[in-house]
Parts: C-alpha cells; sequence; structure tokens
C-alpha cells in the first residue's frame, strides 16, 4: 500500500465528515486508506463514521488521550509505505496527495513534505512553513519583529519568509495540520513524543527529523483547506497547555537559563491570551447568499440567493456582504479552493453544501470556530 491517510478526530463530527469526503475522491487513483481516531468525542463522531464511513478503519479511544499518542495509535495501524497525518478541520483537493507523492523533492534524505494551507476565507496560513523556533527566533515572533523586518533574515525566520507561500523550497517546521512522510522515517525517530499533549508536537517532530539529518520541504504546488479554530477552544485550559508545550520542547532541546525561562514564560502567556481574545465567534451581515450549483435547489436562508450553475458567472457585488455556497457534489474541491485563493475579499465569506448530509459548513476567519447550518 502507498499511502495511509491518518485522521485524529476530536467532537469536531461535521468537520470530520467534510474531510473524510474529500480524503476519499483524493485517494480515488491511489493504493490507499484512511484510519480515523477518536479521543472519545462526545458528539456522535463515531456513530457518524460508522454510518457514512462503515469500510473506514475507526480506532474508538476511551479518553482523550492528546494528539501525540492518538496520532500514534493510528500509524501504528497503518500499512502504507507513507503516512498523512492530516487534521480533521480540513479539506483537501483531488490532486493533493498524488502531487506530494510524486514531487521530486522525494529523496533518501526527505523527511517531512507540507503544503500550502489556506483558511476558510481564502487566505495563506503562514504556520504552513516556519524556522526552528531557536529562543532569538520565538523572541522576534513574540514581540512582532518579524513583520517590522520581514525582508532581513535575521528577523523573518519564524515563518521561514525565505521562500514566499509560493514557492517551494527547504524549511525547518511544518505544520502538524498537514505532514507526510515515510513511516519508517516517522517509527525511526519514535512518532510524536507523548510527553506532549499537543500544541508544540509538530515543531518537536520537524525538529527531531531534522536532527537526524534529514530535510523538511515546503510544497506549494497543491493546497489544503486548514479551518483552525475549530478543533481548539481558547479557554483556561487551552492556555495552561500551550505554556507547558512551549516549556517541554525548549526543555528538551535547549539549554535552560534563567532569562529564556522568563521570556519564554511571558511570552507564551501573551499569546494564549491574545489567541483567546481572538477566538470568537465572527458574526458577519450577510445581504445575499451565492449558490454554485447545477441542480434545483430552494434553500431558506433568511437572505436573497442567487442561484448560478457556473463559476465563471460570478462577480464581485459592489458595496454587498456576500456568502458564497458551494454545491460540493457539482464542483470539485479543487475547483473551491482554487476559487477562493482567487476571490479573497473582506466581503466575501465561503461556505460548503452537503446535499446528501443536508448541511453548510465552514469558517469565517483562522480565529473562528466554525459554523454548521443544518438545514
Amino acid at each position: 500500500m502507498q499511502l495511509s491517510v491518518i485522521i485524529l478526530n476530536y467532537n469536531v463530527r461535521y468537520f470530520l465528515e467534510q474531510c473524510v469526503l474529500s480524503v476519499q475522491k483524493a485517494l480515488e487513483n491511489i493504493d490507499g486508506e484512511i484510519i480515523v481516531i477518536d479521543n472519545n468525542s462526545s458528539d456522535a463522531s463515531c456513530e457518524m463514521m460508522k454510518t457514512r464511513f462503515p469500510n473506514i478503519k475507526l480506532i474508538e479511544n476511551t479518553q482523550n488521550l492528546g494528539f501525540p499518542k492518538g496520532n500514534n495509535i493510528g500509524v501504528a495501524e497503518a500499512k502504507g509505505e507513507y503516512v498523512c497525518i492530516l487534521n480533521p478541520d480540513t479539506v483537501v483537493a483531488e490532486d493533493t496527495f498524488t502531487k506530494i507523492l510524486n514531487t521530486e523533492h522525494w529523496q533518501p534524505n526527505t523527511g517531512i513534505i507540507g503544503c500550502k494551507l489556506i483558511d476558510g476565507t481564502g487566505n495563506f496560513l503562514p504556520e504552513s512553513k516556519r524556522g526552528v523556533p531557536t529562543p532569538w527566533v520565538a523572541f522576534t515572533k513574540i514581540f512582532g519583529l518579524y513583520k517590522v523586518f520581514s525582508k532581513v533574515s535575521w528577523f523573518n525566520q519564524y515563518y521561514a519568509q525565505h521562500i514566499t507561500e509560493n514557492e517551494s523550497g527547504k524549511v525547518d517546521i511544518l505544520v502538524g495540520a498537514f505532514m507526510m512522510m515515510r513511516k519508517s522515517l516517522y517509527l525511526e525517530v519514535g512518532g510524536f513524543d507523548e510527553n506532549c499533549f499537543m500544541y508544540s508536537d509538530d515543531i518537536d517532530l520537524s525538529y527531531e527529523i531534522l536532527q537526524k539529518g534529514f530535510d523538511n520541504y515546503y510544497f506549494h504546488e497543491t493546497t489544503v483547506i486548514h479551518y483552525k479554530g475549530e478543533s481548539t477552544v481558547r479557554d483556561g485550559t487551552y492556555m495552561k497547555r500551550f505554556r507547558e508545550a512551549m516549556q517541554f520542547f525548549y526543555e528538551k532541546h535547549f539549554k535552560k537559563s534563567f532569562f529564556f525561562d522568563v521570556m519564554m514564560k511571558f511570552g507564551s502567556l501573551v499569546f494564549a491570551l491574545l489567541k483567546k481574545n481572538q477566538q470568537k465567534e465572527i458574526l458577519r451581515k450577510v445581504d445575499i447568499y451565492i449558490v454554485f450549483t447545477k441542480k434545483k435547489l430552494e434553500l431558506q436562508l433568511g437572505k436573497p440567493i442567487s442561484y448560478m450553475a457556473s463559476l465563471e458567472l460570478f462577480k464581485q457585488i459592489d458595496n454587498k456582504n456576500v456568502e458564497i455556497i458551494f454545491d460540493t457534489d457539482d464542483f470539485s474541491y479543487q475547483e473551491i479552493i482554487n476559487f477562493m485563493q482567487s476571490n479573497k475579499s473582506q466581503n466575501i465569506t465561503y461556505k460548503n453544501f452537503f446535499p446528501s448530509s443536508n448541511f453548510i459548513i465552514g469558517s469565517n476567519s483562522s480565529n473562528d470556530r466554525g459554523e454548521v447550518k443544518l438545514l
């Protein structure tokens, strides 16, 4: 078998369904499998998987074991030569796995390959590619110096700004929402470190692979939606685990010093508080809905609706707040992703419609937990 896609789920039932549907399409011409691990969700995620996807391997944990252990359990069951660690709040394009598996970047010394990630509004997520957060690099991130001196290599390492979002190349750190690597390498480094519950696990794994002499790559030629805020509630538990995760990474890999310890405690607290303040429902006024569909629909959404059978028919409406809804039966995920990237606007939000399950899903911000409308 060529590829095993590992999806660790926790209480994102509808996002998981969307993710699995997109992965199934992307695996149509690949000898692959999907393994879903559930960390004791309480939102009927497992019931949905058994009903909608009875042939997909489902591992039901009886407690929330965290991101590292949950993924390690899944990889242990994988039969593929390659494994892809994938968040459940993602949507992959039909060409994502094929393009990455066929890229020339696979060499004997290749470590992890990641790809371009966008949020639910089509905006690039800079954490798609990062540098090792050494004490200095972390300092430039925490105090925003990477923005002020974005062209200076001494300051722009956190988000690997030596390459743009539309260039492929070597980077140090890739995000755990999408990581593809050889299973043998994953096992060689011991997978994710289970001493870290979540948040710095992807940094740690990327760094461990670098330390083994392998090269990690950012691959820009395929794009994945990562709704990002959906999997995490920014509450007190989040802040505590975030601080613990950052301390875990630095204590494991860097020499401990009083100054650095104080800086990181302060910085991680500020960062966590900032994220908590950003984590709120993003309510945007909608003046009109545009539904791209090739069938006759009569959706009841409470605002005027314009139905279009072709993406090429779209023209931005001046001074109108538009929500675009894609019928996923009629348009490919690749078409949807390309459209979102080409039509980014503060006045446009995006949702996907799944007629067979009768729900609309999406997110208006990378800090928004997302929205599901049951029809």
